[in-house]
């Protein structure tokens, strides 16, 4: 049997969110024709492009010739796979997010066709003009026809869909939420008649304008046959799971759509999801991103292209500073530390060595802090600029370190604050980097208090949960304005 998978990760933040925002963001449940659509639209996208391109070069050159064609057959290669990759019509978040990852990914298709260019010597080939035009006239194309495309499924859906008449079971923060999701789109086929709970003081508690409250699980099946239901949603906290086979017995033979939305979010979750193997679905409470090889294919062959052409860039720097190491002091020019890679497995990690040589207790490393004795004076420059961490450049091209990703702290350090901050090793599920979401937030030098650390964490799991390749471009794009940072020793 086949594997297929729904993503949680936003609604996995929704507890916390919801504390502070009152919102998380709606995942709706794909269907069939969920996917119908959504194939619909990106077919739309490459056919505008391909079809805006071809018009615009028969417009310039009263013909089309052979270079524009195979543009045209790369670019919606590209863009069936960028588009799909990036979950780009996944009609989640609203039409702002949708336009936001049609935007990410157009700028990749787009950058995809000059690198391929610039590396067959052919932009001598295509009109500037026309490819400038092309850029800016499919990009805004494709924006009309995805908002075309939204309205009339919504259109459609709220006129000529025909309702699903739905209770919720429960009345904590997950089945208000539920309630607020499913009212604010109203597109959705689900219409909530009531809330169902047991609870008194939730029956208290409750916002009656949100939906009425019917009753208890006691009357459930009379309920059910009352209002006409035709779907429930069981939206109990976990400390109420012994109920959840009792209602499902009372249902299950009503002919009706039960579906149990676990709150889980209490854990701390990773790159969490749902997965079915053999007909037995699986809730995913912690799991790399990197498990499917696709995505360790796509983020590698970024690292080794990115940090081949840094380190024939920064060649000669990297060459003077190594003179420089090793003429103001005395020493080896790098500093090789174990530290924690990917899964945990033991890596060596190079730097430009910063300090004197010295010997230290193995099992109580210092971090470096202002005024620090052991800095040298080349050192205290390449540690302000983070020039010392360049020759992480061959880590990433031995596999054993990403551009982007949680910064890997000594053993001795990991194994401090892994025993004062919950889910701390949970970092090293992906692979470490020379830089990271926690760094471009400010997150960077000594972390003399805990909560510093905890707030690199929050990032790195963050990170993780949120894994993409545009979220590696916009990290490295970042980075080199948070270079120079006044916490750096």
């Amino acid at each position: 049997m086949g594997i297929g998978t729904i993503n949680l990760s936003a609604v996995a933040r929704g507890q916390s969110t919801l504390s502070t925002a009152g919102r998380i963001p709606v995942k709706q449940l794909f269907r069939p024709h969920d996917t119908l659509i959504m194939g619909g639209q990106l077919f739309v996208s490459i056919f505008v492009s391909v079809t805006t391109l071809l018009a615009l070069t028969w417009w310039r050159n009263e013909a089309i010739t052979a270079p524009y064609i195979q543009l045209a057959a790369f670019t919606a290669i590209a863009m069936w796979i960028t588009y799909r990759l990036m979950g780009v019509f996944s009609h989640t978040g609203g039409e702002l997010h949708g336009i936001a990852q049609l935007t990410k990914a157009w700028a990749i298709t787009t950058a995809a066709t000059l690198a391929l260019g610039f590396v067959t010597k052919s932009t001598n080939d295509f009109s500037r003009l026309a490819m400038g035009g092309w850029f800016l006239l499919a990009y805004s194309l494709q924006v009309l026809c995805y908002l075309g495309s939204l309205f009339l499924v919504r259109r459609y859906q709220l006129h000529y869909g025909a309702p699903v008449r739905t209770a919720i079971v429960g009345s904590h923060w997950l089945a208000r939420h539920l309630v607020e999701s499913f009212e604010e789109n109203p597109w959705l086929p689900d219409r909530i008649i009531g809330v169902i709970d047991n609870s008194t003081k939730g029956r208290n508690e409750w916002d009656h304008s949100l939906a009425p409250w019917l009753g208890s699980t006691n009357e459930l099946e009379k309920l059910v046959l009352q209002h006409g239901i035709r779907r429930v949603y069981i939206a109990l906290p976990l400390s109420c799971s012994d109920m959840i086979e009792t209602i499902y017995a009372k249902l299950v033979d009503k002919n009706l759509d039960i579906i149990w939305a676990p709150d889980i979010f209490a854990l701390k979750l990773l790159n969490h999801g749902v997965k079915e193997v053999a007909g037995v679905p699986l809730l995913s409470l912690s799991e790399s991103p990197m498990a499917r090889e696709s995505q360790v294919l796509v983020k590698s062959l970024m690292d080794i292209s990115v940090a081949s052409i840094a380190l024939l860039l920064l060649s000669p720097l990297m060459i003077g500073v190594a003179a420089a190491v090793k003429l103001t002091s005395p020493g080896p020019v790098f500093f090789r530390q174990q530290r924690h890679g990917w899964d945990g497995r033991i890596i060596e990690v190079l730097k430009f060595r910063s300090m004197h040589v010295h010997s230290e207790d193995t099992g109580n490393l210092t971090q470096a802090c202002r005024g620090d004795s052991r800095v040298t004076p080349v050192g205290r420059f390449i540690r302000r600029t983070s020039i010392d961490e360049l020759p992480q450049l061959f880590n990433v091209l031995g596999g054993s370190m990403s551009l982007v990703g949680p910064r890997p702290h000594a053993l001795q350090h990991n194994e401090y604050y892994a025993s004062l901050i919950q889910s701390y090793m949970v970092r090293h599920r992906i692979k470490p980097g020379i830089t990271g979401l926690a760094q471009v937030n400010g997150c960077r030098g000594e972390t003399e208090q805990v909560e510093k650390m905890m707030r690199r964490v929050e990032y790195d799991i963050d990170y993780i949960n949120r894994w993409s390749v545009w979220l590696d471009i916009k990290v490295l794009v970042k980075t080199p304005f948070t270079l120079f940072s006044k916490d750096i020793y």
